[in-house]
């Protein structure tokens, strides 16, 4: 029981980050516009928000829209290879009789496939849109969003839209492997902390515990 409690703790770690995953590469925003912890006094007075209709015109010329649906078919294969290896680590560092089988671990990966997909889609890119709209319109005027319409239809902004897709390729190796490594680091230190609770629960015959 405890075995499927640990395993459970850090399949869940990775369904809550698969959802908001698809922001990952999608075009750096504005400063201040990426944040509702900004202060009220920042927020952009009514009359000078952007309408929806800019929005979505510099959304169009932005490619966002396409972005999030490409990053929505990758998101998975990222967030179920870094709950794979996690979940590796974990296992590894069990007793003999408590490691899943073979058997086991392919139900195992099975499961995982099953919910990094339904935890994608809890957040669906309609959604996002509007969520990220409303947060456009709080922190920007009308003003920069013509700008911003004006530079990512250029050839300037247009070939930066077209670089980023490769350098996303090229970066998430490395993200990957950066994660990979610090991940399996913190695991054992983890394991370890929980074997000294486990045994600092659990005093040595002959020792009572402490009233």
């Amino acid at each position: 029981m405890k075995r499927a409690h640990a395993f459970a703790a850090v399949l869940g770690i990775g369904l809550m980050l698969a959802p908001f995953a698809s922001w990952s590469q999608a075009p750096a925003e504005p400063s201040g516009a990426s944040s509702q912890a900004q202060p009220v006094q920042n927020a952009v007075p009514p009359e000078d928000q952007p309408t929806k209709e800019q929005l979505l015109k510099l959304f169009e010329v932005m490619r966002i829209r396409d972005q999030m649906q490409s990053m929505r078919k990758i998101v998975p294969m990222m967030v179920q290879s870094q709950i794979q290896e996690q979940l590796k680590t974990m296992n590894s560092q069990m007793d003999p009789g408590s490691k899943l089988t073979a058997d086991q671990r392919a139900a195992m990966d099975r499961l995982i496939r099953k919910y990094v997909e339904k935890a994608v889609n809890l957040y669906p890119v309609e959604e996002m849109i509007d969520d990220i709209t409303l947060l456009y319109q709080e922190h920007l005027t009308r003003e920069d969003v013509d700008a911003m319409i004006v530079f990512y239809s250029s050839p300037a902004g247009q070939h930066l839209l077209d670089a980023q897709p490769k350098i996303a390729q090229e970066y998430m190796p490395l993200v990957m492997k950066r994660a990979a490594e610090r991940t399996k680091t913190l695991t054992a230190e983890m394991m370890k902390d929980m074997a000294a609770l486990k045994q600092s629960s659990n005093p040595a015959s002959g020792q009572p515990a402490k009233q």
